[in-house]
């Protein structure tokens, strides 16, 4: 499948920082979080539509991003190509940061924006478990 990426404004402000922070445990202690992976749009290689509100992008050889849609994306999983938008100033896409981010697709009726609500990066079971129509 050919995807295709609108990367005028994409993702959001200080996202790419992936700058771990700190935090107090109970005992004092302090632990790093994990920082929210990110990539940029233009890396996408592929999608695939697991059903209309959940898209799998690869992203270069070995990870796969999900996306979860507002709601049903009318035709997605008869789509040939796909764009991303977002409304910030950043070409990165991050995980946990979907507020500004629209996938937009092309149906019988014409082009369909649809919301994105989440994104998350999958890991490497989570990708063997995919059904085959869904491994992007």
């Amino acid at each position: 499948m050919r995807v295709q990426f609108l990367i005028g404004v994409l993702a959001m402000a200080g996202l790419a920082s992936g700058v771990p922070g700190a935090a107090t445990a109970e005992g004092g202690a302090t632990a790093p979080h994990r920082a929210n992976a990110c990539f940029y749009a233009r890396n996408v290689d592929n999608f695939a539509a697991e059903n209309d509100t959940t898209v799998n992008l690869r992203v270069g050889p070995r990870q796969v991003y999900q996306l979860k849609l507002f709601a049903p994306c009318v035709d997605l999983d008869f789509s040939q190509r796909i764009a991303l938008r977002s409304r910030g100033v950043s070409s990165f896409v991050c995980e946990g940061h979907a507020n500004d981010l629209e996938l937009f697709t092309r149906s019988a009726a014409g082009p369909t924006r649809c919301p994105v609500t989440s994104v998350r990066r999958l890991s490497v079971d989570e990708i063997a478990a995919l059904p085959k129509h869904a491994r992007p």
